[in-house]
């Protein structure tokens, strides 16, 4: 196991960053798009659990929710984005709903339909906490991303405006 002391360009260097193997680029940068992912939501469960006092997944639809000014989510629609089954998502919503931290509603016109919004408390909270996070984040990323990290995640990233600009009829 490597020493927490360790400077980050001490550490061995993540094979799938490399290059030079089977994987085209897409792939080599997704594999280092997961293990920043796994480095951030490590770092983030203790702070989250701190700062907020809810799971790693209940933060994450508190941060959905928050990205809604002035209106919520279907619960159908948080558990697409989020990639989470409806029942577990249901229990996630009661939960913070218990906290006071969301509100649950049913949609008008539509009896099966469930909105959830941020509560005021929780936007006070997220606030509070914000600059924390945010610190956590991009401390996590440092330590596992450098330049050939960096390099390999541009990978994923289409062309910009070049790509974006061709027609249908333009494109090869």
């Amino acid at each position: 196991m490597a020493d927490p002391e360790e400077h980050p360009t001490d550490l061995p260097e993540c094979p799938s960053a490399q290059g030079g193997g089977l994987l085209p680029k897409e792939l080599r940068a997704w594999m280092v798009m997961l293990g920043a992912v796994g480095a951030v939501e490590q770092e983030l469960r203790s702070v989250v659990k701190e700062r907020l006092d809810v799971s790693h997944d209940e933060f994450l639809i508190l941060c959905l929710l928050a990205e809604q000014p002035g209106a919520g989510l279907r619960m159908t629609r948080i558990a697409e984005l989020l990639g989470r089954p409806k029942t577990r998502l249901t229990y996630q919503i009661a939960c913070l709903q218990h906290a006071g931290l969301v509100t649950r509603q049913s949609v008008c016109g539509d009896k099966r339909g469930i909105e959830v919004a941020l509560t005021d408390k929780a936007r006070r909270l997220l606030e509070e906490a914000s600059g924390t996070l945010a610190s956590t984040v991009t401390r996590a990323l440092a330590q596992v991303m450098g330049p050939d990290q960096h390099e390999a995640m541009c990978g994923l990233l289409p062309e910009p405006a070049k790509e974006a600009a061709l027609t249908e009829d333009e494109q090869p």
